[in-house]
C-alpha cells in the first residue's frame, strides 16, 4: 500500500446511522463467534493473540513483544482513527484476540461499545492508562471547550514511556513465561523514546521562538506544543477530532488570527482533504503542509515505516516550515 494521501469525500452520519452500524455490526460478530458461547481458551506462553487497533500502537506492542509474540493491527495505514469504523472481520479479529490494545480517551468509541461485555473489558489494554487529557491553555484555540477528551497523548514521546509501561504489564499478565523478555524490551525501547525526545527538544530549538506558532488541521498536536515549547493558536477544525465542523465565524477567527501572528504554514495531516486550509491560506497568503503522519505510519516504503521515524519525519517537517 502506498503510504501517499488519497482524497476522497467524507459522507456525512448520523446517529442513527451509527447506531445502525454498529447493530449490524454486533449481529455479524455474534454470529461468527457463537456471541460469546462457551469458555474461552487459556493462551500457552509464546501464544498469546495480540491485537492493536493503530498502527502506531502495534509498532509499540511489537517493539515490546520482540520476536517472542506477533502483534497484528485493525486501522489500515493512513486511515483516520477519529473516523475509522470497524468491519466485521475487525470485529472478529478483535473478538478472538486474547489481548486488544487500544488507546483509549474515546478515540476507538464504536469498537469499543460495540464489544461492551465483561469477557471483552478483562482482555482489553487501555495504553493511555495513567495519562490526564491535556486542560486547553490560555490563548489556544480550544480554551472555550468542555469536556473533551484530547487523545493525541502518542504525539509526546514522554507521554509514550506509559504506553510501553502498560502494554509491558499486560504482555507479563498474559505470558508471565515471557517476562523477562518483556521486561527486557520494554527498557531498551524507552531509552530510544528519551533519545527521540532530546534529538526533537534540539530541533525544535532552532526556530526562533517567535515562530514557533502551530496552526494544524484539528487539535493534534497539544501535548506535542507543550512538551517543546510552542503554541498551538489555530486550527481549521477547532477540535480535538475530526468529525466537527467549523463555523463560518471560526474560519473568519483563524483568518484574523493568522494575520495578525504572521503564522508561517498551516499543517495538514494524513488523510485529511486539505481543500478548506488550502481556502484559508489563499486569503492570508501562507503556505499548506500536506502530508502529516500523526496518526498513521506509512509502509515500508514509506518515511515513517514506525513510531520513532513518524515522530522525526513531523519534527523535521514542522520546523523546516516554522522557520
Amino acid at each position: 500500500m502506498s503510504w501517499r494521501r488519497t482524497h476522497g469525500s467524507k459522507t456525512p452520519r448520523t446517529r442513527q446511522d451509527v447506531g445502525l452500524l454498529l447493530f449490524v455490526l454486533a449481529l455479524t460478530v455474534f454470529a461468527a463467534v457463537g456471541c460469546g458461547s462457551g469458555e474461552r481458551e487459556t493462551p500457552s506462553a509464546g501464544t498469546v493473540r495480540v491485537v492493536a487497533t493503530t498502527t502506531i500502537l502495534q509498532d509499540l506492542a511489537q517493539e515490546v513483544a520482540g520476536s517472542r509474540l506477533q502483534v497484528t493491527g485493525l486501522i489500515p495505514i493512513g486511515v483516520d482513527p477519529h473516523e475509522w469504523q470497524p468491519t466485521p472481520s475487525d470485529m472478529v479479529a478483535a473478538t478472538k484476540s486474547d489481548l486488544l490494545i487500544i488507546n483509549g480517551g474515546l478515540l476507538e468509541t464504536a469498537l469499543v461499545q460495540t464489544l461492551e461485555t465483561k469477557d471483552f473489558r478483562n482482555r482489553v489494554v487501555i495504553a493511555s492508562t495513567g495519562l490526564a487529557s491535556r486542560s486547553p491553555k490560555t490563548g489556544d484555540p480550544g480554551k472555550g471547550q468542555t469536556g473533551a477528551v484530547d487523545a493525541h497523548w502518542w504525539l509526546d514521546p514522554i507521554a509514550v514511556i506509559t504506553y510501553i509501561n502498560n502494554i509491558r504489564d499486560a504482555f507479563v499478565t498474559a505470558d508471565a513465561a515471557g517476562a523477562s523478555t518483556y521486561e527486557a524490551n520494554a527498557a531498551a525501547y524507552i531509552q530510544k523514546l528519551k533519545a527521540l525526545d532530546a534529538w526533537i527538544q534540539e530541533q525544535v530549538g532552532t526556530v526562533p521562538e517567535s515562530q514557533r506558532l502551530l496552526v494544524t488541521n484539528h487539535l493534534s498536536h497539544g501535548y506535542f506544543a507543550d512538551r517543546y515549547g510552542l503554541q498551538m493558536v489555530g486550527a481549521v477544525i477547532p477540535s480535538v477530532s475530526t468529525e466537527a465542523q467549523p463555523s463560518p465565524a471560526q474560519l473568519e477567527d483563524l483568518i484574523t488570527t493568522i494575520g495578525a501572528l504572521h503564522v508561517k504554514a498551516i499543517f495538514v495531516e494524513l488523510a485529511e482533504s486539505p481543500r478548506l486550509a488550502e481556502q484559508i491560506a489563499d486569503e492570508v497568503q501562507v503556505k499548506v503542509v500536506a502530508d502529516l503522519l500523526d496518526h498513521s505510519l506509512t509502509d515500508a516504503n514509506g518515511p515513517a515505516p514506525d513510531y520513532l521515524a513518524m515522530m522525526k519525519y513531523d519534527t523535521q517537517l514542522i520546523v523546516d516550515n516554522l522557520k
